[in-house]
């Protein structure tokens, strides 16, 4: 749980605003730009039969009226962090990328 709220802090203060969701419910009103995120899956890597490191997986979705928002190449600067897609909906621009924190 404490690796989700460090991830938390740290969207936010790349967005420079506290709207980053986790999970946001489909009725609540989001103010954009916004970071949308939720657990995708766990990483493990094993040996000597034991686990020998796990990192959650989130799947991020940058959602912004602009079509080029500068914070997606400042997540993209994380490490473990890739580009996966975009699309528009809403009239809104969503990019979703991945990273493993």
């Amino acid at each position: 749980m404490a690796d989700r709220v460090e991830l938390q802090s740290l969207l936010e203060e790349m967005l420079g605003s506290k709207n980053v969701y986790y999970r946001a419910p489909e009725d609540k009103k989001m103010q954009y730009p916004a970071i949308k995120y939720s657990k995708q899956s766990i990483k493990m890597t094993r040996a000597n039969n034991r686990i020998y490191s796990m990192k959650d997986c989130y799947q991020l979705t940058v959602i912004d009226r602009l079509p080029d928002n500068p914070i997606i190449k400042k997540l993209l600067e994380l490490p473990y962090c890739s580009y996966d897609r975009s699309y528009i909906a809403d009239n809104l621009n969503h990019d979703v990328l991945t990273i493993y924190y």
